[in-house]
This record gives structure tokens, sequence and C-alpha cells, in this order.
């Protein structure tokens, strides 16, 4: 660092002091949005903590005007914050900057316009708060210590949630922290408290899902996809997810590939294929073995696939999805023994032997005997896989005459 005097570290105080104010002042939530944000290493902000590091009685700077003592709370905390950030001490920089944060809600509660100015300002309160309780608790794992400050950014969102879910313009801000709130509940594995905050957004009168931001509406809808998948409704993980999908921006690779990761298995439950070139496009070939797996009838690919990237789907929630698409795969397997039975004799295609499909299976080195194989067939017929009954005493499916593989049509195969 160069060298700075006395002089240059109080000038740099006090710019930042006037240029807080003076947004305030103004209404401009930009300006003043970038004046909070210290995890984007601005020039400016890393400046003003190596002059606050040499400069020790900012107090001082702040009380002896009255255009700055009315933010002290703020600036106290935040320069606090800001020391330690520069110096790499996270969880003291997390919990000055929750202070400051506390302040800095309570400001936003008296200023004008319904606060609406100071939006964008408070996003970055939001997503400060998440961000350096994230980094804060892996610097405590590192040293041994628990890390608790996310679950504390958690509750701290709650709170600004109910400063935003009032009436008048604000209440637009209450789906962007609702988001917030919903990577919180997802990093620490306790998305079932997500319920309260969907049921505030998705019932309560106040709020009217088309107002607010679309960006904020396509990662609202991203998150309660994936609640959906995990629940295994994919009807409707189907819709939100594809709603977020429809909406994305078209330019941001990355966040229709994290979308496709949970749409592309909800799709494949309900029958519908994706094209490899997608596949590719947003290096999702990990899935590119599940569909051909699935259009084979192969069963021994899909295991492997699910084998080989077993850590990524488990990662990601969707392994059990995937486990389940072996009925899928074991239709598609019967439909092709009934397809070259069609071929070689039309007149009996129609009754398929047990004893064929344990061949096929073991073909491909799949070993199951006919008892396995006719409580299989069990459950295609019952899920509405296969229409078709049993011939019990001489082992053999009947299959119907009239659409004996019906398609699942964009439905999920019945529970």
């Amino acid at each position: 660092m160069a060298y700075l005097s006395m002089g240059e570290a109080h000038r740099r105080i006090a710019d930042y002091l006037n240029r807080f104010s003076d947004a305030v002042s103004s209404q401009d939530g930009a300006s003043l949005s970038l004046l909070l944000s210290l995890s984007s290493n601005s020039p400016s902000l890393l400046s003003l903590a190596d002059a606050l590091n040499l400069f020790q009685d900012t107090s001082r700077v702040i009380k002896q005007s009255d255009k700055y003592s009315q933010y002290t709370e703020i600036f106290i905390h935040l320069f606090r914050s800001l020391q330690t950030y520069r110096l790499g001490n996270l969880a003291d920089a997390y919990q000055a900057f929750e202070k400051s944060a506390n302040a800095f809600i309570q400001e936003f509660r008296n200023w004008e316009s319904a606060s609406a100015w100071a939006l964008e300002a408070l996003y970055v309160v939001a997503y400060e708060i998440r961000v350096l309780a994230e980094r804060a608790d892996r610097e405590l794992a590192l040293n041994g210590k628990s890390p608790e400050k996310l679950k504390a950014a958690g509750s701290f969102l709650m709170k600004m949630f109910g400063v935003l879910a009032g009436k008048g313009p604000k209440r637009v801000g209450a789906l962007y922290v609702t988001c917030q709130l919903f990577k919180i509940y997802f990093k620490l594995g306790t998305v079932h408290l997500c319920r309260s905050v969907i049921r505030s957004i998705e019932t309560a009168r106040i709020f009217d899902f088309e107002e607010f931001p679309k960006r904020d509406k396509v990662t609202y809808m991203y998150y309660t996809g994936r609640l959906e998948v995990f629940n295994e409704n994919f009807p409707a993980a189907d819709h939100k997810l594809s709603y977020a999908l429809m909406h994305c921006n078209p330019h941001c690779e990355a966040n229709i590939r994290m979308i496709l990761k949970y749409l592309i298995p909800v799709k494949l439950s309900m029958g519908i294929l994706p094209k490899d070139w997608l596949l590719e496009k947003y290096k999702l070939v990990e899935y590119r073995d599940v569909v051909q797996a699935l259009k084979r009838g192969d069963l021994r690919l899909l295991r492997h696939a699910l084998q080989e990237h077993e850590d990524r789907f488990l990662r990601s929630g969707v392994y059990l999805v995937l486990e389940k698409l072996e009925l899928q795969v074991y239709q598609r397997l019967v439909k092709k023994i009934y397809i070259i039975q069609k071929q070689k004799d039309p007149n009996k295609a129609h009754q398929v032997k047990l004893e064929v499909i344990v061949k096929a299976l073991k073909w491909l080195e799949m070993d199951m005997d006919v008892d396995e194989v006719e409580c299989i067939m069990a459950i295609l017929i019952y899920k509405n896989l296969v229409k078709g009954y049993f011939a019990h005493k001489s082992k053999v499916v009947v299959l119907s005459k009239q659409d004996p593989f019906p398609k699942l049509n964009g439905k999920p195969v019945d529970s």
C-alpha cells in the first residue's frame, strides 16, 4: 500500500460521508447502492478502508456535522465492517455490517416516497448480508468454530421482508429479499423454512406477482420449482421451471443451465426427451446416456449413467427422480420385444413370454429371474405404462391389441 497521510485519510472519509448524504438527499438509489457494496471490492471503498485503518477517530468526523450525524449508527458500524473486511476478518465484518444494516432499515422506514427510491440500495444490503455471511461461515469453519452467520443472515432478511411486506410501492422489493432467503435456506438445507415466505407471497392480497421485476420472478420460480422437484410434484415443477426458462435472459447461459439441470429430469419423468444439441450447448452431457437409455430400453446404460454421475445428481437432488425412470426403460424394452415379435408373427405379437424378457435383460447383463420380471410387469400394468394382463400359468403377458404402450403425454408416471 502506498504512503497515506493523515490529511488524505481525513479527506477520503469526509468525501464518503458527503457522497452518502448527497445520495440520500437527492434520492439517488443507484449512487447510494455503490457506497454499500463491500463485496464489490471497488477501488473507492478499498481506499476508504485504508483511510479508516489509519484515521482512528472517525466518530468525531461523523458527529461534527448534522448532515452526517443523523446517520451515525449506519456509518460507525459500516466503517468498522469495512476495516475488518479489508483486514480479512470476515466474521467481524459480517457482525458490524449487520448492525449497520439494522440502522439502515430504520432510516429506510423514515425516508419519503414510501422508500421506493432506495430499493436498489436495500437490495445491495440484502445481497451483502448473505454473501458476507457465507464467507464468514467458511472462515469460522476453517478455524474450527461453529458457522452461524448464515443462519443469522436468514433471521435478518426475514425482518427486512417484514418491512417490505406492506402497502405502497416498496412492496415490489419483497420478492428480491425472498430470493435471497431461498438461497440461504437451500445452502443451509433448511428448505422447509421457505414455506412461510411462499405463503406470504402467493396468498397475501397486497402482492400481485406480475408487478414484481422479471429478474426476481425468474429466480423465485426457479427456487420454488426446485422445491416442487424435491416434493415430487412434477406438474407444478414443470410449470415453475418452464416459466423461469421462458423468461430468463437468453444471454445468461449459466442461469439457463441451472434451470435446465432441474427441468430436464422433470421432463424426462413426463416422457419428454431433450435434444442432444441442448445438452451439448448447456454442458449437461451427464444426461446424454440417461436419454439414450430411455430411447433404447437399455437398463444397463441407465444404471451406468446414474453410477458414473452419482455425486453430481445427488448434489443436485435429482438422483431419485432419475432412478425412477427405470420403469420407462422397462416399458421401452418390452415395446422393442413386441415390435420384433410383430415383424416375425403379427398374430402372436401381443403375447410376450416372461422368459423372453428375462433373456433380453440377460443380454444387457441384468440378472433377473422370471418371478422378478413378473413383479416388474405387474408394476408397469398398474402404473398404466403397459396395457394388458397376465396369463399366470403360462407365464405370458397378454398385451392389449389397442395402444398397448400408452404415452405419458407430458404427465408423470402414476405414483
